[in-house]
């Protein structure tokens, strides 16, 4: 059965047949991306070897074998890992989104909050600690990571609250910090990120499995990198406080911690150099560039000229949407840079920045943005959607949007532009049967774009 709501293939404006190759283009690319799935194509075991990609582990030499990780895919990344080695599994925890669990016996899922951390993600990352702590040397730990990783595995170090660290989250997005300097201060704050969780687990050889939501895939970023060597330093650390003028506003705990460790009297994240490493072996298991390569092939298969674009897209959405219809009215009027039938593809993750009072997600924003620019072409969709199902705070994962989409809206009394200079492109969508409802994935390889042209 499709992923996605019949609707879509009822709607007016688009003919069956088109419809159906649109969702089994997409489809392809999440099923590509299927967490439990991803797993099973890394882990393969013949008797008493464990194959991870190309390097092999003596299960025989393990005396117990341990779970442990975070993420919105944990819960399918677990039944893969189960299914697969389920007789010599010791203990697991994962902490997984609420209403993200599904059916585990050894490893026990851990239901916590995302984006904000909550005492629950706190006490499952106290409990991931505890098992990481108990492996010795003998012992082998396999981390599952996935999108939302680091909000759900929070485990601030002693003397630092959960309350601190939000307040901190709180006034460094205030004073305009970006994520990746968010992350470098939290990774300094915690016991789990930052390579600190393959610090707990040593001198257990550690394997991770990792479902990248990171445009890019690096390593150190995807859910704070807790079993990769950390590039920033208390230092650095310390000095964004500075930077952005918090050193007085910050939680003096924090302030406190961060001021200690850049006069070195407290041990920084462990580095590339640090033996803890020798022993642990990182893999993507799945990322958006999987996703869209698996779709491009699907695209070809239905008999598309399909080029996948970039994996790299970022930016604000309504103007990446200017982008892609300008690719659409080219391949319409010069046949560049494929021909008809085409099918352009393309991956990354955009943002939205509010003007309005409106509900949507950068994915809808984004075909809202489209259908103004392709209105009145034939033959021209572009779609857009959310690999984990959830674009913004909406049920929706995304939008289809054609060439006819802004004068069916006009004939509904929607006005294409006011919804879109109030963000409002839920309400714009929902009435022409042009969202994108899939429910939760499992997965979350951020997003994929489509532009077809018949």
């Amino acid at each position: 059965m499709s992923r996605f709501a019949s609707a879509l293939y009822e709607r007016p404006g688009l003919e069956g047949q088109r419809r159906r190759q649109i969702v089994q283009i997409m489809e392809a690319g999440l099923d590509a991306v299927d967490p439990k799935a991803a797993v099973q194509r890394a882990l393969r075991r013949e008797g008493r070897v464990l194959w991870v990609g190309e390097r092999s582990y003596d299960l025989g030499q393990h005396a117990s074998i341990y779970v442990v990780g975070g993420g919105k895919a944990g819960a399918p990344m677990a039944q893969g890992v189960e299914e697969i080695l389920g007789d010599r599994l010791t203990a697991g925890t994962l902490n997984v989104k609420y209403e993200h669990v599904l059916p585990t016996g050894v490893v026990e899922l851990v239901e916590a909050g995302h984006p904000l951390p909550d005492e629950a993600g706190v006490m499952g990352a106290r409990r991931i600690a505890s098992l990481l702590e108990a492996a010795g040397p003998d012992d082998l730990v396999l981390c599952l990571i996935s999108g939302g990783g680091s909000a759900l595995m929070c485990l601030p170090v002693d003397g630092i609250s959960l309350a601190d660290m939000k307040a901190l989250t709180d006034a460094l997005l205030r004073a305009g910090a970006t994520i990746n300097e968010i992350n470098a201060i939290r990774k300094h704050l915690e016991q789990l990120k930052g390579g600190n969780l393959a610090r707990l687990a040593y001198p257990a050889q550690v394997v991770s499995l990792i479902l990248s939501d990171v445009v890019g895939n690096p390593l150190d970023v995807i859910a704070s990198g807790p079993t990769v060597p950390d590039t920033s330093t208390f230092a650095e650390a310390y000095g964004l406080l500075e930077r952005y003028g918090l050193l007085d506003d910050a939680p003096p705990a924090v302030v406190e911690r961060l001021r200690r460790g850049a006069r070195g009297e407290i041990p920084d994240t462990p580095k590339a150099d640090d033996p803890i490493f020798a022993g642990t072996h990182n893999v993507i298991v799945a990322s958006n560039g999987i996703a869209a390569e698996a779709a491009e092939a699907t695209a070809r298969a239905l008999g598309f000229h399909a080029l996948l674009l970039s994996t790299y897209v970022e930016g604000e959405a309504r103007e990446v949407a200017r982008v892609l219809a300008a690719l659409a009215k080219e391949i319409v009027a010069s046949g560049r840079p494929i021909p008809q039938p085409a099918c352009l593809i393309a991956g990354g993750e955009t943002t939205v920045t509010l003007r309005g009072q409106g509900r949507g997600g950068r994915n809808q924003e984004m075909a809202l943005a489209a259908a103004l620019c392709i209105q009145g072409l034939e033959d021209v969709a572009i779609v857009c959607l959310a690999t984990d199902g959830t674009d913004g705070p909406t049920d929706a994962t995304g939008a289809l949007a054609d060439g006819a989409t802004v004068a069916r809206a006009a004939a509904l009394g929607l006005d294409a532009r006011a919804c879109l200079d109030g963000n409002d492109s839920y309400r714009f969508f929902e009435p022409l049967g042009d969202l994108l409802l899939t429910g939760p994935t499992n997965t979350n390889v951020n997003d994929l774009a489509f532009v077809f042209v018949w």
